[in-house]
């Protein structure tokens, strides 16, 4: 029976497993890519088999299993090669999941506030040391291959600036604020005045001190609240990182807000994580249980009719494939520098998840369907230029050409 599951799910490449107990090993299909996996106990097998979107990161995190040759993220591009071969596992669990989908993403705002909170209050020394300098925690930009990861972080701020198209003293909302690097690269750059809003204790706290050390405070405000809740008008309103959270029944209200905080001349640009090329799928993975819960990664048809809803224009759809899979390198190479220290502060088995977290997502983004979309909003189709040459042209920071000028060279 077990062979039989183990030739059904491995049509593509080579998975040898080992087994610590007996010392011995069997292997599955043929060619690359080639995975070894080590069992401590051979009864994991069955749970592996019944449920693998769930059990393949709950036994990594109990120690069940340990990859060999290759590391962790050869076991991942194996996964992924064989992907639509886990869909048809144990049919109860399936229909279970599909049941409370809908709930598992209803946000409110008291639950959107511990959800975020589960994952960004952690432990604030672990966030500093795993990222950048700026502490960006969202896909860096490589417009070069020899790009350090702060170097294309930077990179990634300064297209999304470029993309605002700021004047000086124009107001801008930051939907998701993080640890403020973004408010403070658009404040210091190009002079305007900045909201952020967050639901995280400590990125609330620790932004408010950056701007006050900045000597940014008087341009720069740091809000601890939820995006439902904002009163405003703004020239422009930018969301990095964020829309992820949102969850699937709280989309219309997300750009219905987005719209209504946005001036009639306004330009907004939400950057976010989205699959490429398929279908809307199920939420209730080990993603969402350990690391991100409320979390939904949307497709484009989870986000075009919303947009369209709102009467705004979609003014560009650019699409980042791969940068993702090389900022979640860099930051399990950090990570994996310090493993020891963040052993000691909070246990092997967080290690282990965070490892899965980091490793997984990198195979996804690099062997899977996950993208980052710039989706850039307006309200009327003549406020962005109508090429991308403004993006590219060299130009000084904070002198972006008016889009009026851009259109008329344009045509």
């Amino acid at each position: 029976m077990k062979k039989n599951l183990f030739e059904r799910f491995v049509t593509q490449g080579t998975l040898v497993l080992h087994f610590a107990d007996s010392g011995g090993e069997e292997r599955y299909g043929s060619g690359a890519p080639v995975a070894h996996v080590h069992l401590r106990n051979p009864k994991v097998l069955r749970r592996l088999l019944a449920d693998p979107e769930m059990a393949f990161g709950e036994t990594y995190m109990k120690g069940d299993w340990w990859p060999g040759d290759g590391g962790l993220l050869a076991v991942f591009r194996l996964y992924f090669a064989n992907g639509d071969n886990f869909g048809d596992g144990n049919r109860f669990v399936d229909l279970a999941r599909r049941a409370f989908r809908g709930v598992s993403e209803m946000n409110s705002r008291i639950k959107s506030e511990r959800n975020v909170q589960h994952h960004y209050d952690i432990d604030n020394e672990l966030f500093q040391h795993f990222l950048d300098e700026d502490m960006q925690y969202s896909c860096a930009y490589f417009e070069r291959d020899d790009m350090t990861l702060d170097e294309a972080q930077r990179a990634k701020l300064a297209h999304i600036g470029r993309k605002l198209l700021l004047k000086p003293g124009d107001k801008v909302l930051d939907i998701g604020c993080g640890w403020g690097g973004m408010a403070l690269y658009l404040a210091e750059t190009y002079d305007v005045e900045v909201v952020g809003l967050t639901l995280s204790n400590d990125q609330f706290s620790h932004a408010k001190k950056r701007a006050e050390a900045k000597g940014l405070s008087h341009r720069v405000t740091f809000l601890k609240e939820d995006y439902r809740e904002h009163q405003g008008a703004y020239d422009a309103i930018v969301s990095v990182g964020m829309f992820e959270h949102v969850g699937r029944p709280q989309y219309q209200t997300f750009f219905d807000q987005v719209a209504r905080l946005l001036k009639p001349d306004g330009r907004s640009l939400i950057h976010t994580i989205a699959r490429n090329g398929v279908p809307p799928r199920d939420s209730r993975n080990w993603i969402t249980k350990y690391i991100f819960p409320g979390g939904y990664i949307p497709s484009l048809s989870d986000i075009a009719p919303c947009v369209e809803n709102t009467g705004m224009d979609l003014s560009d759809l650019e699409v980042w494939r791969i940068h993702y899979a090389r900022t979640l390198a860099a930051w399990n190479e950090r990570f994996q520098q310090r493993r020891d220290v963040f052993r000691e502060r909070l246990g092997e088995r967080f290690c282990r998840m965070w490892e899965f977290y980091l490793l997984g997502c990198e195979a996804i983004f690099r062997y899977g369907d996950l993208v980052v979309y710039h989706v850039q909003l307006a309200h009327s189709n003549d406020v962005v230029p109508l090429t991308r040459d403004y993006l590219y042209d060299e130009h000084d920071e904070g002198m972006v050409v008016p889009p009026a000028q851009s259109m008329s060279q344009a045509g």
